[in-house]
């Protein structure tokens, strides 16, 4: 997938093409049983960064934890910090986690914040491009989800058995036809 360069005109779309994949993919087929209630409380933030570089996507990364971090949990539970301008390889993609988890350090989040991965390209270790878990990570442009570790830890202690989400999301797309995976996930085939 090449990256295209968007201006700030383009970020509507973008937001809307995320609000899309939150709505269609990750609430409606229960990727993650606990977005639904935060995205209809409008509580989900989707920022789009125009950074072409990383060290402009490392300060707009900054400012989305520090926001995060200044918000009451209230107004603002998580926030989706997407990059339609770089990151498209995938590789390059995972090399700026370890940027990322820098900047937890540096800030002082760790521990508070945790950053979920989230790629059009998103392979696991050990997996082929088009295995069916690698569509549990996949999404429309490269996604830092920036989550709160308390909001996460008080929602998995009133879940039972948290621990088989992913086996469930794996199973889920194991079930599912390739015209079925290629109708959510049209960006990962083009």
């Amino acid at each position: 997938m090449g990256v295209m360069s968007l201006v700030n005109d383009d970020k509507k779309v973008v937001e809307a093409e995320i609000r899309r994949w939150l709505e269609q993919v990750v609430v409606d087929l229960g990727l993650c049983p606990f977005a639904a209630k935060p995205l209809q409380d409008e509580r989900v933030s989707i920022d789009v960064s125009l950074a072409q570089n990383p060290e402009d996507l490392a300060s707009d990364l900054h400012l989305a934890l520090c926001r995060l971090e200044e918000t009451p949990v209230a107004t603002l539970e998580t926030s989706l910090l997407v990059v339609p301008n770089m990151l498209g390889d995938f590789y390059d993609y995972n090399d700026f986690l370890d940027i990322a988890d820098a900047i937890l350090l540096e800030g002082d989040w760790e521990g508070e914040i945790q950053i979920a991965s989230f790629h059009p390209q998103y392979q696991f270790a050990g997996t082929n491009k088009n295995d069916a878990e690698n569509f549990t990570n996949r999404a429309p442009y490269p996604i830092f989800h920036l989550l709160r570790e308390a909001s996460l830890e008080a929602v998995l202690a009133a879940y039972p058995n948290p621990d088989a989400i992913p086996e469930r999301n794996i199973e889920l797309f194991q079930g599912m036809d390739k015209a079925a995976i290629k109708a959510l996930f049209p960006y990962c085939f083009r």
